[in-house]
């Protein structure tokens, strides 16, 4: 199994030693993204692993936890999910009626439009609600798919997330530190 992580290609042949290698490289792989860009954080930002394993909402609330989930939703070929997710975070934010009406396109033509590059699963009633609508766009335009992709998230893949070897690592590197 190979597994694409922060630009690295990383090998598991399922033995414990090849595993770890894989960890490594990801624990080295964050390390080094959080000393280099995002040094103003007054703890380590991967102190908070072990609070991971309480709910989906303790990994999306901090910039770690969206990397590993991020990386480990790739390796199941469901990035999409999240980036959606964090789009419509964004989205939110918006203060102005042109950034949102650009913004709305983009998240719509990227995540929501049949046929788009990083289409969503989510229902056709959903998908038409939105299509209908996006001509006038609000900020609550992509409430019901966020929810439903949310749901995805927290019922299906983040119970894998926890057993995989991304998030174990990082828990067997917080324990030996």
């Amino acid at each position: 199994m190979c597994q694409c992580v922060l630009g690295r290609t990383l090998h598991s042949a399922g033995s414990p030693v090849s595993c770890s290698r894989q960890v490594t490289g990801l624990v080295i792989a964050l390390d080094a993204l959080f000393k280099g860009r995002l040094c103003c954080f007054p703890k380590d930002p991967l102190g908070d692993v072990e609070t991971w394993s309480e709910s989906v909402d303790k990994v999306l609330s901090c910039k770690a936890g969206q990397i590993a989930f991020r990386e480990f939703l790739r390796s199941e070929y469901s990035e999409e999910n999240i980036l959606f997710w964090l789009a419509c975070e964004e989205y939110k934010k918006i203060k102005t009626v042109p950034e949102m009406i650009s913004s709305a396109n983009r998240i719509f033509s990227e995540y929501v439009q049949t046929e788009a590059p990083k289409q969503i699963n989510i229902d056709c009633g959903t998908r038409e609600s939105i299509t209908k609508n996006i001509s006038q766009p609000t900020l609550t335009s992509f409430d019901t798919a966020q929810k439903l992709i949310y749901s995805l998230m927290a019922r299906d893949c983040y119970p894998r997330f926890l057993k995989s070897d991304i998030f174990q690592g990082l828990l067997r590197r917080n324990e030996s530190r």
